[in-house]
């Protein structure tokens, strides 16, 4: 009995060097190339500028699809000609972005105006796990109405792909920004 109070003792002084820590949640660290736009090389009704770093494929109906090859994801640009269908065409971009709620955490919009360019939008920040992250719509009112949607090539968890929705916001905040109508 002695002998193992004896270990006991010792053994407390042996094996208490200091305060055992939990290590710190770690945080990714996420780096994306310095942003360098150039000019829309595509005929289009539209023009505007696009970051370097992405591919641009023409698709028909005036319609485009930026790709971002490194993050997976892709900007889908739609063209369609006002014709006395403003109301319709405005409905149509807002149905689209609502089919979203159904995931979607919360559908935060942030309308745009750019008299001087005839530039008129709406941009559509969706959170949750949705399909589509971020969605706009731009107009003239008179003639050219585009619509555009954020797409990821993978299975949504937002958590995840935030800071890459983030770098692409900006993007297209950027496109919307330099949106200009031949």
């Amino acid at each position: 009995m002695r002998n193992l109070f004896l270990l006991i003792f010792l053994m407390s002084f042996i094996s208490c060097k200091e305060d055992v820590l939990p290590k710190p949640k770690a945080y990714l660290s996420l780096t994306y190339p310095e942003k360098t736009y150039e000019t829309l090389k595509a005929n289009r009704p539209y023009t505007f500028e696009v970051l370097k770093a992405t591919t641009v494929m023409n698709e028909p109906n005036n319609w485009l699809k930026i790709q971002y090859p490194n993050l997976k994801a892709s900007i889908d640009i739609t063209y369609r000609p006002v014709e006395n269908n403003m109301n319709e065409l405005l409905s149509e971009a807002e149905k689209l972005v609502f089919k979203h709620t159904v995931k979607a955490a919360q559908i935060i919009p942030k309308d745009f105006v750019n008299r001087d360019q005839r530039v008129f939008g709406s941009i559509y920040e969706i959170t949750g796990n949705a399909a589509s992250h971020i969605q706009f719509h731009i107009t003239d009112s008179t003639k050219n109405f585009i619509k555009g949607s954020l797409y990821f090539y993978a299975k949504p968890n937002y958590d995840s792909i935030l800071p890459a929705v983030n770098y692409i916001k900006e993007d297209i905040l950027h496109l919307i920004e330099t949106l200009e109508w031949e």
